[in-house]
């Protein structure tokens, strides 16, 4: 049988994307039958004014609500947990999230507690959702998680260290609604590292071993955007023209995640942000351009379509210097929206690498990785960013 043309199913919610789309959550609330509705952000997104944008929808389309933002970055199971309880005390039936990637992934978690009245690390893995969720929203405010298409939700475990990933077919959105003036009051280091959270979603689904053509044309077209508009993005946060095309990319390389799974990055970056609550995005910047110089060799032509997507000309050259050339690539886009290239400033210390190699190997990503890493290789990979 061809691989080429290896069976491949895609998963999408419906999506409205443009300014204004965040003004139609009651709408959208109402048509899929929501009665009274939990809506899960943030304090910051709270303070933002987005979170209000929301309320004054649900309210114009005469729907109670009832709001949980006690969410922290990298929502906590303990978080999923209040929440589920808020959702059914309020009796409510429906859930919209609003915010990054926390909010959205915590909302996910929540929805699947409600629905199975179950402890949400019971769930961890693959396929591991027996039954639907409620009805849910996401409205993103970030150009990076992609939690609004995904068929993901992030999850820290408090009592193990470290982060679960659940993937099924359940907690994908019924709807996304996609409005880039959401991002126009994030800060230039949000951007830079949201961005590059999206870049490697990207990345890692092209070269990921589940890829399919369909995720393939979403991961490239994500690789162009990014490159050509994230330090616009950076520079001019409140630039819609940048804003709108970051928001195109996160949709893009979310849709191409989500069906084609990730790899070893993420892998390494769940171990590392859930022991030490670490954000994801840095942590992803950091660590992509060692995962690509040791994934390369498995599948150069990947690599070198991403090389030249991303402007190289690679023309004449080794494979070795092929790919020595969009390692520096990337580590120059990295350094010019301002990320450091070291996680030991992030608090990570040298005797904590055994065991995020161990908690690495485990992740659910790790299985679609290109190149098989054995611990040693992982904590090598560690090591070169301490």
């Amino acid at each position: 049988m061809s691989t080429k043309w290896a069976l491949r199913k895609f998963v999408a919610p419906e999506v409205l994307f443009g300014e204004g789309a965040i003004d139609l959550a009651g709408r959208y609330a109402r048509n899929l039958g929501g009665k009274k509705v939990l809506l899960v952000t943030d304090p910051g997104v709270n303070a933002s004014g987005w979170a209000n944008r929301v309320t004054d929808s649900l309210r114009h389309s005469d729907l109670p609500y009832v709001i949980f933002d006690a969410v922290t970055e990298n929502p906590k199971s303990a978080e999923v947990r209040a929440g589920a309880r808020l959702y059914e005390t309020a009796g409510c039936n429906l859930i919209v999230a609003v915010g990054g990637g926390s909010p959205m992934d915590c909302a996910k978690a929540i929805g699947i507690v409600a629905s199975h009245d179950r402890d949400i690390e019971e769930f961890e893995g693959v396929d591991m959702v027996e039954y639907p969720i409620p009805p849910l929203i996401c409205v993103p405010t970030t150009a990076g998680s992609s939690a609004d298409v995904s068929q993901f939700a992030i999850i820290a475990d408090t009592n193990r260290r470290t982060k679960m990933a659940i993937v099924s077919k359940a907690v994908v959105p019924d709807a996304a609604l996609i409005d880039p003036q959401t991002l126009t009051t994030l800060t230039p280091y949000q951007v830079a590292c949201t961005g590059m959270d999206a870049l490697t979603h990207a990345i890692e689904a092209y070269v990921s071993t589940a890829h399919s053509p369909i995720t393939d044309l979403h991961a490239l077209e994500a690789i162009r955007l990014i490159t050509a508009n994230l330090p616009g993005a950076v520079e001019s946060p409140s630039s819609l023209d940048y804003q709108g095309a970051m928001m195109l990319a996160s949709l893009e390389a979310g849709l191409a995640f989500s069906n084609a799974i990730l790899g070893a990055v993420h892998a390494m970056a769940h171990s590392m942000g859930g022991y030490l609550d670490l954000p994801h995005g840095e942590c992803n910047a950091i660590l992509l351009t060692g995962v690509v110089a040791f994934n390369y060799a498995a599948c150069p032509e990947r690599y070198d379509r991403i090389a030249e997507t991303m402007g190289l000309d690679l023309s004449g050259l080794t494979a070795s210097a092929r790919a020595e050339l969009l390692v520096e690539k990337i580590a120059s886009l990295r350094e010019q929206v301002g990320i450091l290239p070291t996680v030991g400033r992030l608090g990570v210390k040298k005797n904590d690498i055994p065991r995020l190699a161990e908690f690495a190997m485990q992740d659910a990503c790790m299985a679609t990785n290109p190149a098989a890493m054995n611990k040693r290789e992982i904590e090598m990979i560690y090591e070169a960013v301490l």
